[in-house]
């Protein structure tokens, strides 16, 4: 077991910094204690990048206690502390976040050895400067195992992580900068990445291959009605076309967005409020596009939102961007339309 190492003055202002960001609610700190990966928070001001926050999640694949964690050299962890190999791909990795596999074989507090895929991203302040790190571990260990299935996997998962936690940044970052009570941008936060948790168990339950259209609405839309209500309250027309893992991800948090939105201030807010939801594929000059309109009517009036907020620049902005397509919210006073035109998948896996 590493000795608990005594900690600088700096070292002690970083923890303390870090202690505030938790108890201030920081976005970057909710979602790391809301992922189940391995995460560690470290001081990038710091030459040994030690470490001043651990989720609970690296706590249990380590088997290490906090205390035991909090201070300690990054690479503390290391089976074979002199392996200049593994070494030089850790320093890759914090000095230029690469895109490369970063596959380091790690020792548990009982002795076992695992094998594990890292990502560092970092946290800047206000200046543009580096100031912490927070990197994430997946334990590659049962696909080691089978070495010709292995690099194949990894790929993959190395693909998917990297796509998740930028879809969790860019869930931060614009909770960080619509909301500037601290209580108001956990709740932002938290409800966004419930939202992307569903999507996942989806694409888990599918292999991550694809995701109907259809599944995708009907699973971001189980939390606002047992499905009796829904089969009443929602009208949904059109054929369960397949989408790939990002687009589907994407799809799942807009329509989460515009459920939240009616249960708020739309047709789910009455007892007589119904959402229509429809779309088509059609032929253009670039290529086939699906044609996707969200209709409510009978709820309460609407009144135009003086200016555009989170859930709004989430559904316009982040899900044209995603998708390559337009994404239109009219504040119709008989309901909120929204209306998607965006590229058809080209197939199952898109």
């Amino acid at each position: 077991m590493p000795k608990i190492v005594n900690k600088s003055e700096d070292q002690e202002t970083a923890e303390g910094e870090i202690e505030r960001f938790q108890d201030d609610l920081g976005p970057f700190v909710v979602a790391a204690e809301t992922t189940r990966m391995a995460m560690v928070f470290t001081d990038a001001c710091e030459t040994a990048n030690p470490i001043i926050f651990a989720n609970d999640a690296f706590l249990n694949m380590t088997g290490y206690e906090r205390e035991e964690v909090l201070g300690q050299s990054f690479n503390f962890l290391m089976a074979n502390i002199a392996d200049e190999d593994a070494l030089a791909l850790i320093r890759e990795e914090f000095e230029h976040h690469s895109d490369t596999d970063s596959e380091i074989l790690y020792r548990r507090k009982d002795g076992s050895e695992f094998w594990a895929a890292l990502f560092v991203s970092p946290i800047r302040d206000d200046d543009g400067d580096i100031i912490q790190n927070f990197a994430s571990f997946v334990d590659l260990t049962a696909y080691k195992n089978e070495q010709a299935q292995s690099r194949m996997l990894i790929d993959e998962l190395n693909h998917r992580v990297k796509n998740t936690l930028a879809t969790v940044q860019s869930i931060v970052s614009q909770a960080a900068r619509a909301n500037a009570d601290p209580k108001a941008m956990r709740k932002a936060v938290e409800t966004r990445l419930y939202a992307l948790a569903r999507s996942h168990d989806l694409l888990t339950r599918e292999k991550w291959r694809s995701a109907g259209l259809l599944d995708v609405i009907n699973d971001a839309l189980e939390p606002f009605g047992a499905d009796e209500e829904r089969a009443r309250r929602v009208e949904i027309t059109g054929d369960n076309i397949r989408f790939g893992p990002k687009s589907a991800l994407a799809l799942g948090i807009a329509f989460n967005e515009l459920a939240t939105n009616a249960v708020k201030y739309g047709a789910f807010s009455n007892e007589n409020g119904v959402i229509r939801i429809e779309w088509t594929v059609a032929p253009s000059p670039t290529g086939r596009r699906l044609h996707l309109i969200w209709t409510e009517k009978d709820g309460p009036a609407v009144t135009p939102p003086t200016r555009k907020g989170f859930g709004s620049q989430v559904i316009e902005r982040g899900l044209a961007h995603e998708l390559g397509g337009t994404v239109a919210l009219d504040y119709r006073a008989k309901g909120v339309v929204c209306t998607m035109d965006i590229p058809a998948p080209v197939s199952d896996d898109e």
